[in-house]
């Protein structure tokens, strides 16, 4: 059987690189939870305060992790989607006003803007980082915009610093969405979530820590910060003595027992990047030969949520057939790494907001009437069916784990891209 033959990718009857699973961050083994985690719970348990509005512990995480992100203010709250429902609460944008995003995220990133009555703009994307276009986020600017929400996706840096020149210069919020990206330096020395107004961090399973769930927002600015705090808690002003509510909240209140497995994981975090990091370089060195895949920029700059890969489909095929190759030589990947881009999605594409009114996103009270169509975002859907495939990554993975990864790429690369070079089998 010749290099080029399909016959040798595990998905055509070959052999696989890989018959023993990776771990992932649903095994034991792919998190960092131990000892630490079950001392704090226990002292917790033992103090019988559970919840964080008695007790110390959910304070005790927030100057830590302001500390950490060098900024004035933390809010703990109950996840990740909560932490980008304060910020955008903390905006109070009208109805039908409008907040600039990706197409790429999670949905979590989006549904906070509806929550407010206010109507997601999707901006489309650098094809080469995936991350958004601050050309494309100028050119969505209207009257109505109140603010941007950029995505670190995968733990890569979006353009911030030209998002925040963008945000200055029309009087916009500069939200930043870190869910992905602990420890990620956008520049040296500075860390995402610090050049915002706001920025919002997830402690969901899957994240580089955890507490199961969990979210934390960053802000310098203390009149935001007075509004998340009241937002998270119905509005109520406790520090007033006052049972009273002030406006419009939601209860998101983290737990003391998520605060303690969190100050736990938090005093783990530079060694899981730093393992994360230090992986993705091995990995990147193994494969940097290969024509027509582009790995992501190692070094601070990435914290390596997911380790994206960039493929040029004239050289190599596209994300669709490689994550088919990859998934059967057992690499698990994300090809797509989302299944459309999010304006597809049917909450907006088929208008389910609220019963059958597709409030906010009519006029009125929207400037237009939205309507979310194929081929609004181009790159964005070019990257997720044609450029772009995600590996699964983990502060654990061995240095054979890592080996294995690179010759499951190398060997679908292989056949792949004599295909396309038209090399006969």
């Amino acid at each position: 059987m010749q290099a080029n033959d399909r016959r040798m990718l595990a998905q055509f009857g070959g052999s696989p690189v890989r018959t023993t699973p990776l771990v992932t961050f649903n095994d034991a083994a792919g998190r960092t939870l131990g000892e630490e985690e079950i001392a704090a719970v226990t002292e917790v348990i033992h103090s019988g305060i559970l919840s964080s509005t008695f007790g110390t512990r959910g304070r005790q995480l927030e100057r830590a992790f302001a500390e950490r992100m060098g900024v004035a203010h933390a809010v703990s709250c109950s996840s990740g989607t909560a932490a980008l429902h304060l910020a955008v609460a903390a905006v109070d944008p009208e109805p039908g006003d409008e907040i600039i995003t990706t197409p790429i995220s999670d949905f979590g990133s989006v549904i906070p803007i509806l929550m407010q009555n206010a109507v997601p703009v999707f901006a489309d994307v650098d094809p080469r980082t995936a991350q958004l276009d601050p050309a494309a986020v100028r050119a969505a600017i209207t009257g109505r915009t109140r603010a941007i929400v950029a995505v670190h996706l995968l733990g890569a840096p979006a353009p911030v610093r030209e998002l925040r020149e963008i945000a200055d210069e029309h009087g916009l919020v500069l939200i930043e969405d870190c869910a992905q990206a602990f420890l990620t330096e956008p520049s040296p020395g500075r860390l995402a979530g610090s050049y915002g107004d706001i920025g919002c961090f997830s402690l969901q399973q899957s994240k580089q820590i955890t507490a199961g769930d969990g979210g934390l927002v960053v802000t310098s600015d203390e009149v935001l910060a007075r509004r998340m705090r009241l937002f998270s808690d119905k509005g109520w002003p406790r520090d007033t003595g006052e049972r009273t509510y002030l406006f419009l909240g939601a209860n998101y209140r983290m737990s003391e027992l998520q605060a303690a497995v969190a100050l736990a994981q938090l005093g783990k975090l530079d060694g899981v990047i730093g393992r994360r990091r230090h992986q993705a370089a091995r990995f990147a060195e193994a494969i940097a030969d290969l024509d027509g895949v582009t790995t992501a920029p190692s070094g601070q700059q990435h914290s390596y949520w997911q380790n994206p890969l960039l493929l040029d489909p004239a050289v190599v095929g596209t994300t669709l057939d490689w994550g088919t190759a990859l998934r059967a030589e057992g690499i698990p990947c994300s090809a797509p790494y989302i299944p459309r881009p999010l304006y597809l999605v049917p909450v907006l594409a088929e208008g389910r907001t609220y019963g059958r009114s597709r409030f906010p996103l009519t006029s009125p009270p929207a400037r237009i009437d939205h309507t979310f169509v194929e081929g609004m975002c181009p790159a964005a859907e070019r990257l997720l069916y044609q450029t772009l495939l995600v590996l699964a990554w983990n502060e654990n993975y061995s240095d054979q784990d890592v080996d294995d990864i690179a010759a499951a790429v190398r060997k679908v690369h292989t056949v792949f891209a004599a295909e396309r070079a038209g090399v006969p089998a």
